[in-house]
């Protein structure tokens, strides 16, 4: 066992990490924090997606000792700090970009990287973004649709399914 230190939603953690125990599997098991989900363990689905040191990563792929040191990210820091929805996860509710919720977190972290680059991105370009990001109930429309709204953009043209 390895100890491992990181900073994870702006608190300093650690704990005890086998050289192939996984980040998800850290995150979930060692800290508790849920929110990040195993799909697939193989990086197909994006529901694992995490930031580390600001960048987007699918944390399934990730070792834990390979994240020390760093500074992680997860859905569940991505609320405010009052506790109260950001606005994409806000977004995402508003414009039902999530049915059964499990791709939801991979999809918040993946949206938060993509308005960090592109600010104002198109209906294509958010398509394109999310191709690593596997959602088997939505059809992607109002995911797209919250992610345009997040961003600022009219999204009142866009018909809702």
């Amino acid at each position: 066992m390895t100890q491992v230190t990181m900073t994870v939603n702006g608190k300093a953690v650690s704990g005890e990490a086998e050289g192939r125990t996984l980040l998800s599997q850290f995150l979930r098991d060692g800290l508790g924090l849920t929110g990040t989900h195993v799909g697939c363990d193989t990086s197909q689905c994006g529901a694992c997606s995490v930031h580390v040191n600001g960048k987007l990563v699918k944390s399934c792929t990730m070792f834990a000792i390979e994240a020390d040191g760093a500074e992680v990210l997860t859905v569940e820091g991505e609320a405010d700090e009052d506790g109260t929805l950001s606005t994409i996860q806000q977004a995402f509710q508003d414009h039902h970009g999530l049915q059964c919720g499990f791709c939801t977190p991979g999809m918040v972290m993946a949206t938060k990287s993509l308005l960090a680059a592109n600010p104002k991105p198109t209906e294509a370009e958010i398509r394109v973004y999310l191709s690593g990001n596997i959602c088997r109930c939505t059809g992607y429309h109002n995911i797209v649709k919250a992610i345009m709204a997040a961003s600022g953009q009219d999204v009142s043209a866009i018909a809702a399914e």
